[in-house]
């Protein structure tokens, strides 16, 4: 287990995203999924209340109902620790106090409990004053609805004047950052808002950590896969993608893992980082995905990735 820093959270890994939920798994495939994830020691799940809504005949909090059903029929809700986000729900867009208050509740209810470990803004709100999103925030902490905040996809600029805000006005404070981050895809993160979270002494937990499944190695020249997200993951089979592949096969070898696994210790081993999420459809799919939390890269392989995924 990882501390989360400022906090009393100590999390597996792999964080197990919820995003497939509803959408790509149904509720029998999901609960196998988290099944087999806590039998593994896992104990940090990931979601929001828009899971699922882009699925024709969703609305939006399927996700949160299907892991609401999970803690109700395992009783196991005081082990697992849960993160799941407001701002980008159809019905309940932005972070204005109404809203965090009206979708907290909402959330509250679907998942079947009476508190959520870490609440995440999903997403920047420049509409809304800070000081306001971050009252109504605050406001939930003291009720003991929410035990932590944190932010995701927020830029360097407005992650600062946000933890100043906390500061000044004496609310709670964003204690993590969530961002797309991994071997493919690191120019948004290195740089001035990783530094923003090393000098806040904040922790991060990557989304997206196996580049939509073309980090998992199943995307190869010549090879076709029947998948949701195949043209994302295609679209990074360039010269540098190969680059990234071969010294992922290189790794892997060597450790007798498979190439999700050493790509996801890759991003374990970065500054900051304490979990990374990744999702699966299927409990058959976890096993790569879990030998994560005991796959440690020496220097060398980590600085040979790094090189292979330069732009």
């Amino acid at each position: 287990m990882v501390k989360i820093d400022s906090t009393d959270l100590d999390v597996f890994p792999l964080c197990l995203g919820g995003n497939v939920f509803g959408w790509t798994a149904d509720k029998e495939k999901s609960l196998e999924v988290l099944d087999t994830y806590a039998a593994a020691g896992g104990n940090f799940v990931d979601t929001a209340d828009v899971y699922s809504a882009w699925k024709s005949g969703n609305s939006g909090g399927e996700s949160e109902a299907i892991l609401g059903a999970w803690f109700s029929s395992r009783k196991n809700r005081s082990k697992i620790i849960l993160a799941t986000k407001v701002g980008m729900h159809p019905q309940l867009e932005g972070l204005s106090a109404k809203t965090i208050q009206a979708a907290a509740e909402r959330s509250l209810e679907r998942l079947k409990t009476d508190y959520i470990d870490i609440y995440y803004a999903h997403v920047d709100d420049p509409n809304t004053p800070l000081r306001e999103t971050l009252s109504a925030f605050d406001a939930l902490v003291k009720a003991g609805k929410v035990r932590h905040i944190a932010a995701s996809n927020y830029k360097a600029y407005r992650l600062t004047e946000a933890l100043r805000t906390s500061k000044e006005e004496g609310l709670c404070s964003y204690i993590a950052l969530q961002q797309h981050y991994n071997l493919m895809e690191r120019k948004e993160y290195e740089g001035e808002l990783l530094e923003t979270v090393q000098r806040a002494g904040l922790s991060s937990v990557p989304y997206f950590s196996l580049a939509s499944g073309f980090l998992a190695g199943k995307y190869r020249p010549g090879v076709r896969v029947d998948s949701q997200r195949a043209e994302k993951a295609g679209s990074y089979l360039d010269e540098r993608g190969k680059r990234v592949l071969a010294a992922l096969d290189e790794v892997a070898a060597a450790h007798d893992a498979k190439v999700a696994s050493v790509a996801l210790a890759w991003l374990k081993s970065q500054p900051t980082v304490v979990s990374v999420i990744a999702s699966a459809r299927t409990k058959e799919q976890l096993p790569d995905l879990l030998k994560v939390a005991g796959l440690e890269l020496t220097q060398e392989e980590v600085r040979k990735l790094t090189a292979a995924s330069e732009l």
